[in-house]
């Protein structure tokens, strides 16, 4: 069983944001980095579970420059046997997602796992353009994951109950809270990680899809008004007028 599980790098969720050339860049002074948490927590320990119960090996795949190997080398720790970095600095879920679908392309795989989004965009659009340009299965918003006589046994969530789907491998799926609880890195996975190989590929070319024209901040909290429970006539009114809700 060979599992990729696709990871990346994203601001902890303390870090004060802020943006530079005229709101179209992000700042990365004085912020802290982290794995993102959909890809470590389920996407990654559910495909290290798997690799234990059914034997192969899980490869992480990172597409982003060599500073950015502390966050690989975080990956590695929680236990994946090796690792892929792709070279170069991504510039949207399009250049990340082709990128890694080349590389599984001349590399097999069985499985492709990531998490459902990163929480810096939210996206949640990497992994199914993965599957996309792979010509695969999609199954998004995995809360459970299974490997039964070569295929995927997965539930998701969807709008009031959740969904039971089996699907042939290979597959690309998107995990979410449920799929598995969260590990911390051990001393010896710490150890290990240090001479644990991360093999460097040039990415793939491919056009441009999408260009970022500026960031905003959210707009600041306003005041608060309070209304008389008994006063429908003024809530709807300000719902009207200055919410402009309804």
């Amino acid at each position: 069983m060979k599992i990729i599980v696709c990871i990346s790098k994203v601001p902890d969720t303390t870090t004060k944001i802020a943006f530079t050339d005229n709101n179209t860049k992000f700042s990365a002074n004085n912020v802290q980095f982290i794995v993102n948490p959909y890809d470590e927590w389920y996407a990654l320990v559910r495909a290290l579970e798997l690799r234990d119960q059914l034997g192969g090996t899980v490869t992480i795949i990172h597409v982003g420059p060599a500073e950015h190997e502390a966050i690989i080398r975080k990956a590695l720790a929680i236990g994946a046997d090796d690792a892929v970095r792709v070279n170069t600095d991504p510039q949207g879920p399009v250049s990340v997602a082709a990128s890694i679908a080349a590389y599984v392309k001349e590399n097999p795989f069985d499985l492709v796992l990531a998490g459902r989004e990163t929480i810096d965009y939210n996206g949640s659009t990497t992994a199914g353009l993965i599957a996309g340009l792979l010509d695969w299965p999609y199954i998004s918003l995995a809360t459970h994951l299974d490997i039964t006589d070569s295929k995927a046994v997965c539930l998701r969530e969807i709008e009031g109950g959740k969904e039971h789907i089996e699907c042939a491998l290979p597959v690309v799926i998107g995990a979410q809270k449920g799929m598995a609880e969260q590990r911390i890195p051990n001393m010896r996975g710490i150890m290990a990680a240090r001479t644990k190989p991360i093999h460097v590929v040039e990415p793939s070319v491919h056009e441009a899809m999408t260009e970022l024209v500026r960031f905003e901040s959210p707009p600041a909290k306003g005041g608060c008004k309070f209304v008389d429970a008994d006063n429908a006539e003024q809530l709807i009114e300000l719902l009207h007028n200055e919410a402009k809700v309804i």
